[in-house]
């Protein structure tokens, strides 16, 4: 991930530098994009205003608050903290310092995301009942810290606050341990949204393909949008015909139709929003609170797998 943000600040002509805990990597990096490498994060920050942390998790606590300390706006890459105290921490620190605090949320930022936030508001959907989302595949290598709730529901706990604009009020999960002894890989989550719509949220590390989408019951009609091909459909029933001799058989006419989506890489939206929030001395779209919001939500699901019982949030 630390390389695509590299990539990324390098095409909008604004990398300073990179560091890495593993120096080759870093060496090679800052050569491919013509950069300086730099040997510690305390030499990174004296000569950055703003940076993106993209380590591992249990790192992103120490860096930010160093980072903030010395007057730097900071993205953290999800899930931003394991812990809502630190999470909590580093969102005061920001505003007392008056430094940007973004978080990383990517789908927030992924075209096909906006595209039905806009139709929603539109009102062409309708409003929602519920939102049903499958993030699966197979064990990422590079996951070494956290389980499937904290590196893949969080994603799209997410994109349902954002896209139902609804406060989650309580979680019920269940999952479990089985290809990996450490952390859960498979969980299946159920939230409770305010005004009485739910949420669901499949997740797991075991599938042999990736699969990233949701599914939004509306009042009007069903919204199924992909993640990764960026597209976006919805569906009617129209009534056709009645042959009042015949009560029993009402028919229906299918009619689905795909919303236009402008397609666009996320990282490279959500970097640009959050160099706009640095350069304006704006909040960012998705701040430090969000995240903490996020793992708070996330936390009580993983309460939830644990407890055997609904958490109230």
């Amino acid at each position: 991930m630390g390389q695509n943000h590299a990539r990324i600040y390098s095409e909008m002509d604004c990398l300073e530098g990179v560091y890495d805990a593993f120096a080759e990597s870093a060496q090679r990096i800052s050569k491919k994009l013509d950069t300086t490498a730099y040997s510690d994060v305390t030499s990174l920050l004296e000569n950055v205003d703003a940076l993106s942390i993209c380590t591992p998790t249990t790192t992103h606590y120490d860096t930010a608050r160093q980072a903030i300390e010395m007057g730097r706006s900071v993205l953290v890459e999800k899930p931003f903290t394991g812990d809502v105290d630190k999470a909590r921490v580093l969102c005061e620190m920001a505003e007392s310092k008056g430094v940007a605090l973004a978080s990383g949320f990517v789908e927030r930022f992924n075209p096909v995301v906006e595209a039905t936030k806009n139709s929603l508001a539109s009102g062409r959907f309708g409003s929602v009942v519920s939102i049903a989302s499958r993030r699966v595949s197979s064990f990422p290598s590079r996951i070494r810290d956290v389980g499937v709730v904290m590196d893949l529901a969080i994603h799209d706990i997410d994109v349902i606050r954002h896209l139902s604009a609804k406060n989650i009020e309580s979680v019920y999960a269940l999952g479990g341990k089985l290809a990996n002894d450490r952390f859960e890989d498979h969980a299946v989550i159920l939230l409770e949204l305010e005004g009485g719509a739910t949420g669901m949220v499949e997740v797991n590390w075991l599938t042999p393909m990736k699969v990233r989408n949701v599914t939004l019951t509306c009042s009007n009609g069903l919204a199924q949008m992909d993640y990764m091909d960026q597209s976006l459909r919805f569906s009617t029933a129209n009534l056709m015909g009645v042959d009042l001799a015949n009560m029993s058989q009402i028919p229906m006419e299918l009619d689905t139709h795909h919303v236009l989506v402008r397609k666009e890489e996320p990282l490279k939206r959500e970097l640009a929003s959050f160099m706009h929030a640095v350069e304006t001395s704006s909040r960012p779209d998705s701040d430090g609170w969000n995240a903490l919001t996020n793992i708070s939500v996330a936390t009580g699901a993983l309460a939830s797998m644990s407890k055997g019982c609904r958490v109230d949030l």
